[in-house]
Order: structure tokens, then sequence, then C-alpha cells
């Protein structure tokens, strides 16, 4: 099995940004975590983290065509903002979890609508690395061939 990990803003700023929502862990260590899990459950994974919102869409893209199976994505602030992510997501078509570290429905009301869970089949949201896990988990138990 083929999954990419696609992590958008601000998340490379793990450990250093709002400890008291996102904790001391780094980005580092999420990539760690991502890379021994799936090792482990014999997965082979991309993690890509950018800042920039056509990267992420060329991410997406890229993924179709290097018979990615599924994606794992945290949009972060884009979750918010972008339907080009949504329309990418919608163009592929490739089974996808959207993960979120912090607990964003009780957050800010301008995070309350994510377009980019509109093209996934499941939402996991603050359950910090180990919505990660989960996805991946969820991910493989499904769609494994």
């Amino acid at each position: 099995m083929r999954i990419l990990v696609l992590n958008g803003p601000n998340l490379n700023m793990l450990g250093i940004r709002e400890k008291h929502i996102y904790g001391t862990q780094t980005y580092d260590d999420l990539t760690d975590e991502i890379l021994d899990l799936c090792e482990k459950e014999q997965i082979t994974v991309e993690v890509i983290q950018s800042n920039h919102e056509g990267e992420l869409v060329d991410q997406i893209q890229q993924a179709y065509f290097n018979d990615t199976d599924a994606i794992v994505i945290n949009p972060a602030a884009y979750t918010h903002t972008s339907v080009a992510i949504l329309d990418a997501l919608k163009a592929v078509n490739l089974p996808t979890v959207e993960v979120h570290l912090s607990d964003v429905s009780q957050r800010e009301d301008f995070r309350q609508i994510s377009y980019a869970g509109m093209a996934c089949e499941k939402t996991i949201m603050g359950k910090g690395f180990a919505g990660y896990t989960e996805a991946i988990l969820y991910l493989k138990a499904k769609y494994q061939k």
C-alpha cells in the first residue's frame, strides 16, 4: 500500500507555535512517528509539508500519477479557505482522511468550515499525533489490496 501524508502551512513550526494548543513535539517528531509506523505496517509512505497552496494541489495531483492508494491530509489553515485543495482531492478521487491535531470544532467560528473535508471520507481531530496513526491504520484496513 502506498500513502501520501500531506501537511499544510505552519505545521513545520510544531514545537514552537502555540504550545498550549499543539504541544512541544516537533514536526520532525511527527514525521518520525509516521515513518516508524509505516515501516512496521509495511506501508510505503511519502510525508510532505508545504506552506504553499499550489504545492499542496500539485502533490495531490501527483499522487494520482504515482499510483498512490490513499491520502492523509492536514490542510491546516487551508482547511477553511481552499476550494483549490477540495477540487484537487475530488479530481484524483483517492480515499482521503483529513487529520487535525487540535479539535477545530471547539475553536474559532471561522474554523468550523472544512472545504477539504468535503472530499474526505473521514475526519479525525483533537487526537494530536495519534490522529495520523488512526488515519493510516484506517486506510490500511479498508483499502490494502
